[in-house]
């Protein structure tokens, strides 16, 4: 659900939560099963990332054996996501049955980490997964007389204004928009250029959003850079 990510990463829930606390933080706030919530088995990537692995068996025997392997492979899948081996965000897996061979022998960690993280990539494949994108929050000092070239800047660049005001007893406005960090290179000069000089902004990280478009698609947007990615790194 929207915000969980941002309270997983500002620690509101994280992994060393007690976990009857935790489930009823997830219920009241997002409306989480409060069974599932208590049997979350890891966050990931990194024991604290944020996406969950949930499990939702019934009674599945031997799973206890194989918990540390799952979330090994489950670690293993988030830290490097399906379409570019980038970190996943934002997802959550539930493990609703397992089949498992009889034999300890076959349930080792060298067979259940690859198929674990075979099994989460297939799930992503499946559930249309989207790329996101970094995104400043720009603030911008200008006279009134250049507010509109620093629209028309934004407005090539995918970026949006949400807020702008005059600073009191001053000509000077202060213009808040978010900028995709992707579009943001070459954006000072740009800005620079379209208001004579006169705009002065300073960019910070603020949140994470999706990259509209399929990044399976052929010829999207999405499609380009994860095939620029991959090709970075050598991946088919």
């Amino acid at each position: 659900p929207d915000g969980l990510p941002e309270d997983i990463d500002n620690g509101e829930v994280n992994p060393r939560d007690e976990f009857k606390a935790r489930a009823r933080y997830l219920g009241e706030k997002y409306d989480y099963d409060v069974t599932e919530a208590r049997k979350i088995w890891s966050f990931g990537p990194d024991g604290t990332g944020p996406n969950l692995l949930i499990d939702c068996t019934k009674g599945v025997q031997y799973l206890n054996e194989i918990k540390d392997s799952v979330v090994a492979g489950f670690q293993w899948a988030t830290k490097e996501g399906v379409l570019s081996e980038e970190n996943m965000r934002a997802v959550r897996f539930n493990i609703y049955d397992v089949t498992l061979h009889s034999d300890a022998i076959h349930r080792g960690g060298g067979q259940i980490i690859p198929t674990t993280r075979r099994c989460l990539y297939a799930c992503i494949l499946t559930a249309q997964p989207r790329l996101m994108e970094p995104v400043y929050l720009c603030e911008i000092q200008c006279p009134e007389v250049a507010v509109g070239g620093i629209y028309g800047v934004l407005n090539r660049r995918r970026g949006h204004v949400f807020e702008e005001m005059q600073v009191a007893g001053t000509p000077m406005f202060v213009v808040k928009a978010y900028l995709p960090v992707n579009e943001s290179f070459g954006f000072t000069a740009d800005l620079r250029s379209n208001t004579g000089g006169q705009a002065f902004p300073q960019c910070v990280f603020d949140h994470w959003q999706v990259l509209p478009g399929d990044p399976t698609e052929t010829g999207s947007k999405p499609f380009a850079i994860v095939q620029d990615t991959r090709k970075r790194k050598g991946l088919e």
